[in-house]
């Protein structure tokens, strides 16, 4: 593991990027996954789940990216607050990186179980043709974790906003663009 670099007070460009494209990708394919099901059945459906799957799949290598850079590149500065507030904010990240490996995991095997057509163009091959019962087991699974990512990353950002606004201590701008 990298040293970290007591010296520096912001992330490097690479992983305040990363951080924040996968912020833009996750709310937009939660927003993606409200409103898929609003789409008219057939062609306009099929469309709007492709672009949640293609999306999914683009998270997935930004998943990657981010972990193989933050083990190699990415700057490491030292914790802002104590221990107990330094463990808490270190299960934070480690809670959404493991939930966002779950949650792709999850997708995939969704698009796989459902052998989900890709705009048309090809079908997935599915692992269960006609099994609704472990479809709908796998969708719930899949919806429970994206709220999860969602109550987790929200009390991440509002954790930043505390040290922005009330605590005034420059954590929010390490990572900021």
């Amino acid at each position: 593991m990298r040293a970290i670099d007591a010296t520096a007070t912001r992330y490097d460009g690479g992983t305040i990027w990363l951080h924040w494209i996968t912020v833009v990708l996750v709310v937009e394919q939660w927003i993606g996954a409200q409103v898929i099901d609003l789409f008219a059945r057939g062609a306009p459906r099929v469309d709007a789940r492709s672009v949640h799957i293609v999306l999914g799949a683009a998270l997935v290598l930004l998943l990657v990216a981010r972990i193989c850079w933050r083990l190699s590149g990415g700057r490491r500065l030292p914790q802002a607050d104590g221990w107990p507030l330094s463990l808490l904010a270190r299960a934070a990240q480690l809670g959404l990186y493991g939930l966002l490996v779950v949650m792709v995991g999850l997708g995939l095997s969704l698009a796989w179980v459902r052998g989900d057509s890709i705009f048309g163009l090809f079908s997935l091959p599915s692992f269960a043709p006609g099994d609704k019962a472990l479809s709908e087991s796998v969708q719930d699974a899949h919806a429970a974790v994206g709220w999860a990512i969602l109550a987790l990353g929200g009390l991440h950002g509002a954790a930043a906003l505390v040290h922005r606004y009330l605590w005034r201590d420059g954590v929010l701008a390490r990572m900021w663009p």
